[in-house]
């Protein structure tokens, strides 16, 4: 049976680490080298470096920070933020990224998806999709959650997968960084219409949003930043409890 992946998320303004709530606040968090070094010796089971800023200010990803973080890494390592061509990706996995993490590229091109795939392996790419709940339906934004792309979030998870994409990385804007519990209706209706894993992000705030997240919710995996952060939580006293819900995962 495939373990269930406990993953931080780290989020950048480019140079510095930045905690966000619902996409909005901006709070800076210190040194993403240091803390992925940190996380590095915690057992957790991958790491998603993601750079909030980089599409937003129309500039690529950080190459120097970047290598410094896969540096420390021994753990999987997704890079994402400012990610528009096909040699952006092959820069990244030259200096120790395992996998991509495409959003706006995605949205806008969305043939890059199958490029990507074609070139590097499905294996490679994560289409990140960040969802909000505009009346009764979830819909695709982008821009840091400022624009409003009108796609259905569950028929966009169909068509990224339909075209390639390996993983989703699912994050609920409207629980972004409020650590009271992740959107499980969003997920579920994410995880019943694909096949691929889908990373649940956004609102864990204790262990039980966590177990709730794959036994309810259906995910692969859980991504979060907030408990570890403020919590006092690491992944090992994470994975026990998950580990008491009958929930497969890695404990060393």
């Amino acid at each position: 049976m495939l373990k269930t992946r406990v993953i931080p998320c780290m989020l950048s303004n480019g140079l510095h680490l930045i905690k966000t709530i619902k996409f909005d606040t901006l709070r800076n968090l210190g040194n993403p080298v240091q803390t992925a070094r940190v996380y590095n010796f915690r057992n957790v089971d991958e790491l998603i470096f993601i750079d909030m800023k980089a599409s937003e200010e129309k500039r690529g990803p950080n190459l120097e920070l970047i290598s410094e973080i896969a540096k420390e890494c021994f753990m999987p390592l997704t890079i994402g933020g400012g990610i528009h061509s096909l040699g952006d990706i092959s820069e990244l996995l030259k200096i120790g990224a395992d996998k991509i993490s495409i959003n706006s590229e995605a949205i806008d091109n969305s043939k890059f998806i199958t490029q990507v795939a074609t070139k590097f392996g499905s294996q490679c790419i994560v289409v990140s999709i960040d969802a909000k709940k505009v009346g009764k339906e979830y819909y695709v934004f982008q821009n840091r959650g400022k624009i409003n792309t009108k796609k259905s979030v569950i028929k966009w998870a169909k068509e990224v997968e339909k075209l390639g994409a390996g993983e989703i990385f699912l994050t609920s804007i409207d629980k972004d960084g409020t650590m009271d519990g992740y959107d499980l209706d969003l997920i579920k209706k994410v995880t019943s219409s694909v096949s691929i894993p889908v990373i649940a992000c956004g609102g864990a705030g204790k262990v039980q949003d966590i177990i709730d997240a794959v036994k309810i919710g259906g995910a692969n995996a859980v991504s979060l930043a907030s408990m570890f952060h403020y919590s006092g939580h690491t992944s090992n006293s994470i994975k026990e409890r998950m580990k008491e819900a009958k929930i497969p995962v890695r404990v060393l």
